[in-house]
């Protein structure tokens, strides 16, 4: 095997006194999600256990009589009363552990949950876990091109596509495995910017290839999407139009979509990105973003196909000297006044801010605001704007966050987890999904660390309640083992680590100073919208963007008391105050430091911060693999270095700036 499994890297255990459970498994159904937890349960056991499993088929078997049989082992139960929706209860008693649900996938998520108890040293007797997904959709948005490239891929090639065509290997089916495990049930495969070839994945030119992909998914409880060319009826269709209200664009995409889900039955629908960016969409033709979704819609809607629509929209061609323009708006002023005019086959989904996953960015108003429309959370794995994968940045406490904001759209239930799983307005089609961070290289995901945040993700989609750090030690227990000193270091590591980003880059919410285009290594002006300083506004006396009633308004357009909380210098967090306002320099903040004196100290606090992840991880020589503490080394010596460039450009830039001094006499150039 050219490449790792990641925290499915099974490490045979010397001991461990649940092994007997592992020799017999009793099973019930015959599907082939069945199978696949039967799969992996004789896998596990074969690598850590060393156990050859007999597998034993019941045809007949029921819950009851399965709770009824003496015979020691492991029970695989489809029941019709047990958990729903890829929920599991995982019992143990008298030697006999029961899996139990009510569909296969809770079989598979069940089982994936017991070698992870395993993989992590944890008796089984008298085990006792109930677990229902907080999130109906679970999703991982690729922004694989079909030339083998990947648009913010930091992770080498595509693990899907080479030179135009869909590839389906063995690592294909382990990618599977690998999202499964974590419950993840749906995947994008292929760009949310659809050009070139990826329009043509819609017809039948490459069904044969993506049927066999959405098979290798299906097996694991994945169901395949694809991103969809809103301009498609031109580029395929020999149109002169997309109007979303033209009646040859409407028979266009019902004959397209009869044919593709006739084509790919088990196809789950399609991702679109439209007005944003260059990409196509309604607004061309004058029509609402719910017209063009609305239209694909009713075409998909006969075949159960969904179509989940991006809130990413903007104008990035408008006069950003206008200090009243705000891009932080667009996405509630498009889709807001829409609110109920969507079919219910359409999710909206809304990225976790109001701009482009920054470090720090305030939750975006459509949470809460939105109460009549599907929605999906929308997050970033791939660390596009920070550290792309070359700095460690674990974003799971990002995440949890996002989703313990409360929205105050109720007295109760009314955070982004109550709203996205569909208990605030009991929505049915709703979740989280993420910008994945995967490709071909031999650890998946570039830097080691970073596995964390594919793991933390799909765990935290699951499981809503679970913490970050305790996804964070269960993915360092589950990938390197559970000795102690190696697990409180790369734990600690991974909560110090966006923090310290943070630090290092742009504290306080102002975001954005990064190289153009690349996104990535200090540029304070450099920008591609910022010729302006429409990011960040700093001038000689201040920084920060006045988002308030006297600036843009962005302030009021959430629910209160939030909108007062950010309308007020003193009440706004700190963590997001140049975000909504501009501040003098000579501003004290609650720490009773001036403002500049907080940006000096909190860059010189992140290089530190970094220096002692890298001694953390420097102990470790010895309890890692070679090979993965070598990489990891040279990643995170190559942070510390970037962190010291990102610590004296924003300094020096200030310092230029205001030309204030720092009060402890550090070289500031």
């Amino acid at each position: 095997m050219e490449y790792s499994m990641a925290w499915l890297s099974y490490h045979r255990l010397p001991f461990y006194e649940g092994q007997e459970y592992f020799r017999k498994i009793y099973v019930q159904g015959e599907d082939e999600i069945t199978g696949t937890a039967v799969y992996e349960l004789c896998r596990g056991a074969e690598e850590m256990l060393g156990i050859r499993t007999e597998v034993i088929k019941w045809p007949e078997l029921s819950g009851q009589d399965g709770k009824d049989r003496q015979d020691k082992g492991i029970y695989l139960l489809t029941d019709s009363n047990g958990p729903v929706g890829g929920g599991y209860r995982i019992t143990e008693e008298n030697g006999k552990i029961h899996i139990a649900a009510a569909e296969s996938e809770g079989l598979l998520y069940g089982s994936f949950d017991l070698l992870r108890q395993v993989q992590r040293g944890f008796p089984l007797n008298g085990l006792n876990r109930l677990k229902l997904p907080d999130n109906p959709l679970r999703m991982l948005n690729h922004w694989d091109n079909m030339d083998g490239s990947i648009e913010r891929g930091y992770s080498g090639n595509s693990l899907f596509f080479r030179s135009n065509t869909v590839m389906v290997e063995e690592r294909t089916r382990d990618y599977a495995r690998l999202a499964a495990s974590v419950g993840i049930n749906g995947v994008v495969i292929n760009n949310v910017n659809v050009i070139g070839k990826a329009t043509r994945l819609i017809i039948g030119e490459y069904a044969e290839a993506l049927k066999r992909l959405g098979d290798v998914f299906a097996k694991y409880g994945i169901r395949l999407y694809l991103s969809l060319n809103f301009a498609a009826p031109m580029e395929l269709g020999g149109l002169d139009t997309a109007d979303p209200e033209a009646e040859k664009v409407r028979a266009w995409w019902q004959e397209q979509m009869k044919e593709t889900f006739c084509n790919l039955p088990s196809l789950g629908g399609f991702l679109v990105k439209a007005d944003s960016e260059g990409r196509p969409g309604p607004f061309t033709y004058g029509r609402t973003q719910a017209q063009g979704a609305n239209m694909l819609a009713e075409a998909a809607k006969p075949y159960g196909g969904i179509i989940i629509w991006r809130c990413f929209v903007y104008n990035c061609t408008q006069d950003w000297r206008d200090r009243k323009t705000d891009r932080a708006r667009s996405a509630y002023d498009y889709f807001m006044p829409l609110d109920g005019k969507f079919e219910k086959n359409v999710i909206l989904q809304i990225k976790n801010g109001p701009m482009d996953f920054q470090v720090r960015e305030p939750v975006s108003p459509l949470f809460g605001s939105l109460r009549n429309t599907n929605q999906l959370l929308e997050v970033q794995i791939a660390q596009e704007y920070t550290g792309q994968q070359r700095h460690v940045c674990y974003l799971i406490p990002q995440f949890k966050e996002v989703l313990g904001f409360h929205t105050y759209c109720r007295e109760e239930g009314d955070t982004v987890a109550d709203i996205i799983s569909g208990r605030s307005f009991s929505h049915r089609i709703c979740g989280m999904a993420a910008v994945a961070n995967t490709g071909s290289d031999t650890n998946w995901t570039g830097h080691d660390l970073a596995a964390a945040n594919w793991f933390g993700f799909g765990r935290l989609a699951f499981d809503s309640s679970l913490s970050a750090e305790e996804i964070a030690r269960e993915w360092c227990e589950c990938t390197f083992g559970t000795e102690t000193q190696v697990a409180h270091a790369v734990c600690k590591i991974l909560m110090m680590s966006w923090p310290a980003y943070e630090k290092y880059t742009s504290p306080l919410g102002i975001g954005w100073m990064v190289t153009p285009n690349n996104h990535y290594g200090p540029n304070v002006d450099g920008y591609e919208y910022d010729r302006w300083g429409t990011y960040h506004r700093a001038d000689h006396l201040g920084i920060g963007v006045e988002r308030g009633k006297a600036g843009t308004g962005y302030t009021q357009t959430y629910l209160e008391p939030n909108a007062s909380l950010y309308e007020e210098i003193e009440k706004c967090p700190e963590e997001l105050l140049l975000f909504f306002h501009h501040i003098p320099y000579t501003y004290r903040l609650k720490s009773n430091k001036t403002l500049i004196q907080h940006i000096y100290d909190s860059h010189f606090e992140g290089v530190e911060d970094v220096e002692e992840m890298v001694t953390l991880w420097q102990g470790l020589k010895g309890k890692i693999p070679d090979e993965v503490f070598e990489r990891v080394k040279t990643r995170m010596e190559q942070q510390l270095e970037h962190s010291r460039e990102w610590r004296d450009q924003i300094n020096s830039y200030f310092y230029r700036k205001s030309f204030i001094l720092d009060e402890k006499g550090r070289t500031i150039y």
